[in-house]
């Protein structure tokens, strides 16, 4: 075991729930092996900005159901603003860190990772709701939002059938499917659209129509934000505007498919963004345990010196994975059995 101080915490990108619990398992792990904890607030934002407060026991009380994160976040990249990275190893010196460990996404982890090479030690935890993250089975967040949207479709079925309609649920999802997918099978959505495969509007009456036809006067379809029609071969965008790390803002391809639908089908169409009410809330048991276990297993990780890692869920055991190999190989690919299985419940 490293002989460690004082461990930075830093919690980024899109917001989800679990990180709470993550925060408190940290701090309490931390806290049990004589190591001081600094959470920097507002993401990377707060290690540029220096702006950061000590974590104890009574901070992390209370926290371990509550959705987002006490430290709060945003999707600012120290390496997209002039003199940003000297200014984060500045204050990650003033501080006397030892390490760091990073909450977030493929971006936020990206920083970490890419703070290595100026000597900064960096442990990631996963934490987005598109479970998109390369190397772990789950990221925390995803869980509670897979409820979220099953929940949702429940809802939409009963006046679905009711009113003989076709209801399309928009979900998150830039790149990678994993919500829509498995939050469509769970929900029993008639059609499922995901980024990794281009659709046509007409498959989509074609399977509509053959329920029809079997008695079945109303579908559910699920789609994801990133989804792209074959008729466009390209994404629908709210603006034209990105974010620090060159992201566009996706929005509205539920809309465009109620707007083609509608031109050649005779049943009624609403269209249901259900956006960020899939992250808000308070976690699933499942996500509160991931993240503890993640939490726990960063700070040993760290005492280990094991830097440049990130914590994953493999099998029932958490290991640490190279950040590189994550990176990399992110978006997670969907499974093919999976992608067959959306196929025969409609």
């Amino acid at each position: 075991m490293i002989n460690l101080n004082k461990i930075g915490l830093v919690t980024g990108g899109g917001d989800s729930p679990g990180i709470n619990a993550a925060i408190r398992a940290v701090v309490r792990k931390a806290m049990s092996e004589g190591v001081k904890i600094v959470g920097f607030k507002n993401g990377w934002a707060g290690l540029l900005e220096n702006d950061r407060r000590r974590l104890n026991r009574q901070d992390v009380s209370g926290i371990l159901p509550v959705g987002g994160t006490m430290l709060g976040s945003s999707r600012t990249n120290p390496f997209s603003i002039e003199g940003g990275a000297e200014q984060a190893i500045e204050n990650f010196e003033k501080n006397d860190l030892d390490a760091i460990i990073a909450v977030g996404g493929d971006d936020t982890l990206g920083v970490a990772h890419r703070l290595k090479d100026h000597d900064i030690k960096a442990v990631g935890i996963p934490q987005t709701i598109d479970n998109d993250l390369a190397e772990t089975e789950y990221s925390i967040g995803f869980d509670s939002a897979l409820t979220q949207v099953s929940k949702s479709l429940d809802k939409l079925h009963t006046t679905a059938s009711s009113h003989h309609r076709v209801m399309i649920l928009e979900v998150m999802g830039r790149d990678s499917g994993w919500i829509a997918l498995l939050g469509g099978i769970a929900g029993g959505a008639d059609v499922i659209l995901v980024p990794e495969e281009h659709f046509k509007v007409a498959d989509i009456k074609k399977r509509i129509k053959k329920r029809e036809a079997a008695g079945k006067y109303f579908s559910l379809v699920v789609i994801a934000e990133g989804a792209t029609p074959s008729e466009l071969d390209q994404q629908i965008t709210r603006d034209s505007g990105t974010d620090s790390f060159g992201h566009v803002k996706l929005g509205g391809i539920g809309h465009y498919l109620s707007d083609q639908l509608e031109a050649v089908l005779d049943m009624p169409i609403r269209v249901t963004t259900l956006a960020y009410l899939q992250r808000g809330g308070e976690p699933t048991a499942f996500d509160r345990l991931l993240a503890t276990r993640c939490g726990v297993s960063a700070v040993e990780f760290c005492l280990e010196g094991k830097h440049d890692v990130m914590t994953a869920l493999q099998g029932n055991i958490i290991t640490p994975v190279s950040m590189e190999k994550v990176i990399a190989n992110s978006p997670k690919e969907l499974e093919d059995h999976l992608l067959r299985m959306k196929d025969l419940f409609y």
